[in-house]
């Protein structure tokens, strides 16, 4: 599965977890993806897609 939104491009980003006593650790933020079914190119294509991309109408859903 994809790692990146094919519409607007949104990935993995890195940075610390900070714990209450302040250590700090490694950690990654993953986009929430999903793989639909949308039209591209006037063809239906499977591609993924960030749930924000979804929810803002961005891909046209074909079904």
């Amino acid at each position: 599965m994809a790692k990146v939104c094919d519409v607007c491009g949104k990935g993995k980003v890195f940075g610390s977890q900070v714990s209450h006593s302040n250590r700090h650790s490694k950690r990654t933020w993953s986009p929430n993806l999903r793989r639909v079914k949308a039209i591209v190119n006037g063809t239906p294509r499977r591609i993924s897609v960030c749930a924000r991309c979804l929810r803002a109408g961005k891909v046209e859903r074909a079904l």
